[in-house]
């Protein structure tokens, strides 16, 4: 849009070049002396000097033929000149330029600011963004992907499935009133709970070792979904400005926060203070596990129904990951666990 707009304005700037202010030109021609004609336009053609008008004096002669006559140039050129500055005014800014390499990476920093100041975040947010490093870990992660192309029982064998169905029925069976005071508020059985626990981080083993800001403003950055991570990006800054995280918070390769790996535009959305701390912190198991129950009692999850493939909430926990490989396992490893 901006382009067909710059273009347009550019076109009309250009046939009203020959415009004065007063509706007249000086047009030189080899065969006449310098003289002063009056200036319009024609649907066809910018000037031509054959298209006089036989009503018009000779020294003084029109541009336009007699059916223009000079009240109709002066409107039109005052239309065209309203027109050229409203296109001007409407064409919006250019956002801030992807790139599959590093390269420009601090420039787009300064112009992404600059967007998200416009979108609400504050400083805080707008400096942790501008302290933020192009990270190559996190490019070489994520055009490396391979276990989501497994097979099902491939998958379950690499993520150590058998080793998180036996330490998630622990966890449920040492803690039971916490995760039934899940269920009881949110719905979501403890076996879906404790598989995506495990599978994600190994119970909180592991929550990452990448600067969350500088992952997600990566990948923002990198041309390949910048739609996608863009909101996240956003989040992540407004977490900043809330004090959720900081600028040196650490998490998975793509920004993933706390026990469970949220993005961070989710866990804007949908965070939970389950501990009641007034803050809401993804590495508390409390808070983690309430806004992961949360995240998918949003997404539609019905109490008491299954959550095998072909039962109402399978679609659910597609929205928790788009690999089927992952949905299955999840849906494999949580019956197991409630067992």
């Amino acid at each position: 849009m901006a382009f067909r707009l710059d273009f347009l304005g550019f076109f009309l700037l250009f046939s009203m070049s020959a415009i004065n202010p007063f509706g007249q030109i000086k047009v030189l021609a080899s065969q006449r002396k310098a003289t002063t004609l009056r200036a319009a336009t024609s649907p066809n053609t910018l000037t031509s000097l054959n298209n006089f008008s036989p009503l018009a004096p000779r020294d003084n002669p029109a541009i336009l033929p007699a059916i223009f006559p000079c009240w109709m140039q002066t409107v039109l050129t005052k239309f065209l000149t309203a027109l050229l500055f409203t296109l001007t005014l409407a064409a919006p800014a250019l956002s801030a330029t992807c790139s599959n390499t590093s390269s420009g990476f601090d420039a787009w920093k300064a112009d992404m600011a600059q967007e998200a100041k416009a979108e609400g975040v504050g400083e805080a947010g707008r400096a942790a963004l501008l302290g933020s490093s192009y990270s190559k870990a996190t490019i070489a992660a994520d055009r490396n992907q391979k276990s989501f192309k497994y097979t099902l029982q491939k998958f379950l064998s690499v993520r150590g499935a058998d080793a998180i169905i036996s330490q998630g029925r622990a966890r449920e069976k040492k803690n039971p009133d916490f995760y039934a005071g899940l269920e009881a508020q949110y719905g979501v059985p403890a076996g879906v709970l404790l598989a995506i626990h495990g599978m994600e981080t190994g119970f909180g083993n592991f929550m990452g070792d990448t600067n969350v800001v500088s992952a997600i403003a990566t990948l923002t950055f990198d041309c390949r979904r910048t739609d996608f991570f863009r909101p996240h990006l956003i989040g992540a800054l407004l977490l900043v400005d809330q004090g959720s995280i900081s600028a040196k918070s650490v998490g998975a390769k793509h920004g993933e926060l706390g026990h469970t790996q949220f993005l961070p535009g989710n866990a804007l959305q949908y965070g939970q203070d389950g501990n009641g701390d007034g803050r809401i912190d993804l590495t508390n198991l409390t808070d983690a596990l309430s806004t992961t129950a949360n995240y998918l009692r949003q997404k539609g999850w019905q109490p008491g129904l299954g959550y095998q493939e072909g039962e109402p909430n399978f679609a659910v926990i597609k929205e928790w990951n788009a690999a089927k490989v992952y949905q299955q396992a999840i849906a494999l490893m949580g019956a197991k666990i409630d067992r």
